[in-house]
């Protein structure tokens, strides 16, 4: 009884800071509200949806397995992305397509043909190298593998919305377009939602983004993590250990680059980060290396602390390769060569968003209590273009992401399923 009782109290005290970002949205007479939300609840076809989440968690199960099933590292979407275009055909969507980039497409058209459109979105791609073994195991009601919960679950939400809307009859205003996308795990730099907001048809027609990414309903991503990667390789004439001794090593060139950028100092506000992950070069241990390479991930949430430590990064290789240079000057030269390999901006949610105070009006009548963070994910294009975007996880419960052991526990799925459709009919309007 102690801990109900404490529980109950924090909760109490947290309540106001979950909702704290919401404040301003909800004050609009226009925005979307709790009442709103109730009265769409109470509708039959709404209720034919839910039910049907409930009744067939095994077909979604299913799904979730042969999705994941597939390889889909970035840049090798394609087998997946076919796999998926035939679910889409199943679910009865329209104007069915796989764009110019990768991305799958598919529409539920609204009655306004004119209005815009609500985009519900979830990455097609995984972490995983394309010769990664994809074995889907059963640990009692978890399933367990790589992939299973990011994306496996976003996108067996994206499959079960689509699904529930055929199914329950529930005519909405505005079309939702399901799209899932390429290219958003590592190298793949979000290239299929810069296509989809910047390059497609479609650009211009939606309205507002809701990303499913992940599982769990414990946060909204209204803000945007940027970040920027760079690959940084230096070369020299390379030579035998013992004969061409003091010929300027690239390897030992690049270690003094990271002792000096290793030395920057980031603020704790706004947070900033950065990470050496990937050091590559050599051919034997008795070999002057002809080349090195490093991989650099700079992360913050302030624009002006990504350039900032930047500049620290090229400096510090640049005078490495000065030092080594003057040093070894007649044994040879040595060069560096610094590619940005990645871009993702940073960017915040606009106070009047409704997709927000959509979310948070579900979430009042649901009775979920979500967190606002900031993150790195597909909203990041249409946040930083000034659109309304935010994300959210499919439900359910997981861990291990980016791991071979990864899991994901379908117990209470539904609840985040009803979560989207409610914040999606929201956004696009229904009618009897």
């Amino acid at each position: 009884m102690r801990r109900r009782a404490l529980a109950a109290i924090l909760c109490s005290l947290l309540a106001p800071m979950a909702f704290s970002l919401n404040t301003r949205a909800l004050a609009d007479p226009q925005q979307p509200r709790p009442q709103d939300v109730a009265k769409l609840a109470e509708m039959r076809q709404v209720h034919e949806a839910f039910k049907w989440f409930q009744s067939h968690e095994r077909d979604l199960r299913k799904l979730q397995i042969e999705v994941t099933k597939i390889p889909a590292p970035p840049f090798g979407e394609a087998n997946r992305a076919l796999w998926v275009r035939d679910r889409f055909k199943e679910f009865g969507l329209y104007d069915i397509e796989i764009d110019k980039a990768g991305n799958v497409i598919g529409l539920s058209r609204g009655a306004k043909r004119k209005a815009p459109l609500i985009a519900l979105t979830a990455h097609i791609d995984t972490v995983f190298p394309i010769d990664t073994v994809l074995d889907i195991k059963s640990d009692g009601d978890k399933l367990v593998g790589p992939g299973i919960g990011d994306n496996g679950a976003g996108l067996t939400g994206l499959f079960a919305i689509a699904q529930a809307l055929k199914v329950s009859g529930v005519k909405h205003t505005a079309g939702i377009l399901f799209v899932a996308n390429v290219g958003e795990e590592g190298e793949g730099d979000l290239r299929g939602m810069r296509y989809l907001f910047q390059e497609s048809k479609w650009a211009d027609k939606i309205g507002a983004t809701i990303v499913l990414d992940g599982a769990g309903v414990d946060s909204i991503v209204t803000e945007a993590l940027g970040s920027k990667r760079f690959e940084i390789t230096v070369r020299g004439p390379g030579g035998h250990s013992w004969a061409d001794f003091g010929t300027p090593n690239p390897i030992v060139t690049l270690a003094r680059a990271i002792s000096r950028f290793s030395e920057s100092q980031v603020p704790n506000d706004p947070k900033t980060s950065f990470n050496v992950g990937v050091i590559q070069g050599g051919t034997s241990v008795n070999s002057i290396p002809e080349s090195a390479t490093m991989r650099v991930d700079i992360r913050s949430a302030s624009t002006t602390q990504i350039d900032a430590l930047e500049k620290n990064l090229r400096d510090a290789v640049n005078n490495a390769v000065r030092e080594v240079q003057d040093a070894k000057s007649r044994k040879g030269i040595v060069n560096a060569d610094i590619k940005v390999i990645g871009e993702r901006p940073a960017a915040d949610l606009k106070p009047d968003s409704r997709a927000y105070a959509a979310v948070r009006a579900v979430d009042s009548h649901l009775d979920i209590r979500a967190q606002t963070r900031r993150a790195s994910t597909d909203a990041n294009i249409p946040l930083s273009l000034g659109k309304d975007a935010i994300s959210v996880g499919a439900g359910g419960t997981g861990g291990g992401a980016h791991t071979i052991h990864e899991w994901y526990d379908p117990a209470g799925r539904d609840l985040g399923l009803k979560r989207i459709l409610l914040t999606t009919l929201t956004l696009a309007g229904v009618g009897e």
